[in-house]
């Protein structure tokens, strides 16, 4: 299954229009997920609920979340992250940092547009959220269809072809393809 590099994760995530998809748990115990703008600062997803919004509340009860990121075309990218939300601004202290809001709305809008939402909704006060990409508790995981002569067995880990299937077959062949001759040097 091909992963993306670190730079290859940073250049995605750093690319204009890919939602995040942040997953919290209700108060009742039920998953949730939400499609959201974000941006990608040093080694941290940042994101900016409203001060009313479920997931925010959600994140306060339980700061445990699960993110997604992916593209629709070819090669079908995707960063997974399991990680902790952090609460960098609570709402009300927004003009401490709207710049960086601003810059949020611009990866998804044209600036003139992105200016005038930003502008025209200072009255609704906005949390500013963070999730490590590096901490202790994070778990990143990335994924990618095979490109060029890459090995097409790779598109799924060895453990989801059921033994004596066809794709099982390859797999396992291509991986002992790949496996050092006992003895050899290189």
């Amino acid at each position: 299954m091909p992963k993306l590099t670190a730079t290859e994760i940073q250049q995605f995530l750093h690319e204009q229009g890919h939602l995040l998809r942040i997953g919290t748990t209700d108060s009742d115990g039920h998953p949730s997920v939400v499609p959201i703008w974000f941006i990608n600062e040093g080694n941290e997803i940042v994101f900016t609920p409203r001060g009313h919004s479920k997931f925010l509340e959600d994140i306060r009860r339980d700061s445990r979340v699960g993110l997604s990121i992916d593209e629709d075309p070819l090669p079908y990218r995707k960063v997974t992250i399991r990680g902790t939300a952090r609460i960098v601004h609570e709402p009300g202290h927004d003009n401490e940092w709207r710049d960086l809001y601003r810059r949020i709305a611009k990866r998804y809008i044209l600036d003139e547009a992105a200016d005038a939402y930003v502008n025209d909704t200072t009255d609704q006060p906005r949390a500013l959220i963070a999730v490590s990409l590096t901490g202790a508790d994070t778990h990143v995981t990335t994924w990618r269809m095979p490109v060029g002569d890459e090995d097409g067995t790779g598109i799924w880990h060895r453990r989801y072809y059921g033994d004596g299937t066809h794709m099982a077959e390859l797999a396992d062949s291509t991986r002992a393809e790949n496996q050092p001759t006992q003895g050899a040097t290189t």
